[in-house]
C-alpha cells in the first residue's frame, strides 16, 4: 500500500478520476460509449481523439526535457507543417488524390526535420541555451508559415487529408490510432534499446556522460529532431481537423500545455529520468480538464484560472516537500513496552 501512495502517478490519476467524476455528475451519460455505423462515439472517445495532438507534442517534449532542454517552437512547427501540406494540396490539379496528399505531407516532414536539425545545431554545437534557441524559431516560425500561405488562411477540400483527423479505422478515430502508434514506437525505442538510457545519462550529467563515451551532441540532436517530427504529425492532425492552414492560431500556446502534461506526468524539468506513461496521464488530465470546463459550466473568462488551479493542485501534491510533510503527519504505531515484548 505504501508503494502505491508514493507512486508519482498517483495524484495525476486521482485528478483525472475526479475530473471524470465531476463530468459524470453533471452529465450522467458522459462516459457512455455508443456504436453508430460501426464507429465508436462518446465522451471517452472524444477525449482520446482530442488528446492525440497534445500527446504527440508532449512525447517530443518529454525526450527534450529529459536532456535538460526545452522546445518552445513546437507550435510554430505545427503551423509550418499544416501550411506546407495544405498549400501544396490546394495548388495541385487533384487535391483528392492520395498520392498528392502523401507527397505534400512528405515535403512538410522533410522541412520539419530540417527545423529539428537546426534547433539541435544551435543547442548542441553552438551552445545556445535551449529556451533561447527555440524561442528564435517560435517567433520566426509563424512568420515562415505566413509567407508560405501568403498571409491568408489556406482552405482546401481533400477527403484523404481530412481522414487524418476525422476518419475512423476499426471503429476507432484515426487520429488516436496515429498518436497511439507513435507513443508505442517511442516507448519501445526508449525502453527496449539503449536510447532511453543515453537520454537519461545526458540529462543527469552531460559532462560525465561525455567522459563515459556517450555522444551527447548526437543524443541532443536526436531528441530535437524527434520533437520536430512529432510536432509535424500533430500539425497534420490539427490542420486536417479544420481543413485550413491558419498560421496565426495553429498550435498557439500548445507548447505550454505540452510542458504542463510532461510535468504533471512526473518528469523533472531538471532532466534525467522521464516517464512516457506519466506524459500520457498528464495529457489526458489536460484534455479532460478542457472538456470539463464546458460541461461544468465554467464562465469563459475564468477558464484559464480554472485550469491553472487544477494544475497547481496536482503539481503541489506531487511536490517532494508536500508529500514528505503529508507522510510525517500520519499516525505511527505506539512502541511496545519492553516488559510486554518480553
Amino acid at each position: 500500500m505504501g508503494s502505491i501512495t508514493r507512486h508519482r502517478l498517483l495524484w495525476p490519476i486521482v485528478a483525472l478520476a475526479l475530473l471524470l467524476l465531476a463530468c459524470v455528475l453533471k452529465a450522467h451519460t458522459f462516459l457512455d460509449i455508443t456504436v453508430r455505423d460501426g464507429h465508436l462515439y462518446g465522451g471517452p472517445i472524444d477525449i482520446v481523439r482530442r488528446s492525440s495532438v497534445l500527446l504527440l507534442v508532449a512525447l517530443g517534449m518529454t525526450l527534450v526535457i529529459a536532456t535538460r532542454g526545452i522546445d518552445l517552437s513546437v507550435g510554430a512547427v505545427m503551423a509550418i507543417a499544416g501550411a506546407i501540406a495544405l498549400t501544396q494540396i490546394a495548388a495541385s490539379p487533384d487535391p483528392g488524390s492520395v498520392a498528392t496528399v502523401l507527397s505534400a505531407m512528405g515535403v512538410a516532414v522533410l522541412v520539419c526535420l530540417v527545423i529539428g536539425v537546426w534547433n539541435g545545431f544551435l543547442i548542441a554545437v553552438v551552445g545556445i541555451q535551449p529556451i533561447i534557441a527555440t524561442l528564435i524559431l517560435m517567433t520566426a516560425g509563424r512568420g515562415i508559415a505566413m509567407l508560405i500561405t501568403g498571409g491568408q488562411i489556406t482552405t482546401v477540400t481533400s477527403a484523404p487529408y481530412k481522414t487524418i483527423a476525422t476518419g475512423y479505422w476499426l471503429g476507432l478515430p484515426v487520429a488516436a490510432l496515429i498518436a497511439g502508434f507513435f507513443f508505442a514506437a517511442t516507448a519501445l525505442m526508449t525502453r527496449r534499446t539503449a536510447l532511453g538510457v543515453l537520454i537519461e545519462a545526458v540529462g543527469i550529467n552531460p559532462s560525465a556522460s561525455r567522459l563515459a563515451g556517450v555522444r551527447s551532441r548526437t543524443i541532443i540532436w536526436t531528441v530535437y529532431i524527434l520533437c520536430a517530427f512529432f510536432a509535424c504529425i500533430a500539425g497534420f492532425i490539427k490542420s486536417s481537423d479544420i481543413m485550413a492552414a491558419d498560421a496565426n492560431n495553429a498550435g498557439l500556446f500548445i507548447e505550454l500545455d505540452a510542458i504542463l502534461a510532461v510535468v504533471i506526468g512526473g518528469t523533472s524539468l531538471a532532466g534525467g529520468k522521464f516517464s512516457l506513461a506519466g506524459t500520457l496521464v498528464g495529457t489526458l488530465v489536460i484534455t479532460t480538464l478542457t472538456f470539463s470546463v464546458t460541461i461544468l459550466g465554467v464562465p469563459a473568462n475564468a477558464v484559464s484560472l480554472f485550469k491553472a488551479l487544477v494544475v497547481i493542485a496536482v503539481c503541489l501534491l506531487q511536490s517532494p516537500v508536500v508529500r514528505n510533510r503529508m507522510r510525517s503527519r500520519r499516525p505511527t504505531a505506539a512502541p511496545v513496552p519492553a516488559e510486554v515484548a518480553a
